[in-house]
């Protein structure tokens, strides 16, 4: 899957939640590129529990009802990508029966390998193999969308650096870098991270990126201040 260096369209943000006191946002994103909409992450199920101790989440619309306010059905969505599956970023998967899935080998691998943290969804992500596209590392998958790998909060996850026509480079961290304080290589490492070394790393592989890129935006993955500053759907980034 190797593409030129064409733009994708369109980029809308999607928040399905929010968790208090600061409102922590859980989020989804769909990209339009080429004729095709393409879901990044679906959001929360609704039998989503936060870790004991923590604030359950205030649900808002849905990703499906928010695609729905710009004319979206669930079977118009070509393909999902699957940047890891916690649960807050797979929880509408099974709206979506005919899209095309795509995930990082190593995610998939550590899932089925019986990874304790996946084992409560396995519903959802356990689809018939021949729904699933598997990429291994960065990754082009469409005109204008790179899947960049970036493991470490698990092994496997991927980040999404887009190119759109107005923008140019939006890098889209997800919970590689959860918030703008993580955004740099002293980081403090929360327990929700598998593996220290490989936040750090892929930390520093998204700031040299960004860089690189000239992003106009870095899009973190669960930043309440980043967020209220964000257009969300039906506005979006071109």
């Amino acid at each position: 899957m190797n593409y030129d260096k064409s733009v994708a369209e369109r980029l809308y943000l999607m928040q399905v939640a929010s968790v208090p006191p600061r409102g922590m946002p859980f989020v989804c994103y769909l990209v339009q590129t080429e004729g095709k909409n393409i879901l990044i992450d679906t959001g929360l199920p609704t039998t989503f529990q936060m870790p004991p101790g923590r604030e359950a989440p205030m649900l808002g619309k849905s990703v499906v009802e928010q695609l729905a306010e710009i004319g979206l059905q669930p079977q118009e969505i070509d393909t999902v990508v699957i940047t890891h599956f916690d649960g807050d970023h797979i929880g509408q998967l099974d709206k979506f029966p005919d899209a095309k899935l795509v995930v990082q080998q190593a995610q998939y691998d550590a899932a089925v390998d019986g990874h304790q943290r996946f084992a409560q969804y396995r519903w959802l992500w356990d689809q018939p193999i021949a729904r699933y596209t598997f990429v291994d590392g960065d990754t082009d998958v469409a005109p204008g969308i790179q899947l960049v790998e970036s493991s470490g909060h698990v092994s496997g996850h991927q980040s999404v650096l887009l190119h759109l026509p107005k923008s140019g480079a939006v890098l889209l961290t997800i919970d590689a870098v959860p918030n703008a304080a993580a955004f740099t290589t002293e980081r403090d490492i929360t327990a929700a991270n598998d593996n220290t070394d490989e936040v750090l790393a892929s930390t520093k592989k998204l700031i040299d990126l960004a860089h690189n890129e000239k992003a106009s935006l870095v899009i973190f993955g669960h930043d309440p201040d980043q967020w209220q500053t964000l257009k969300k759907l039906p506005e979006y980034y071109e």
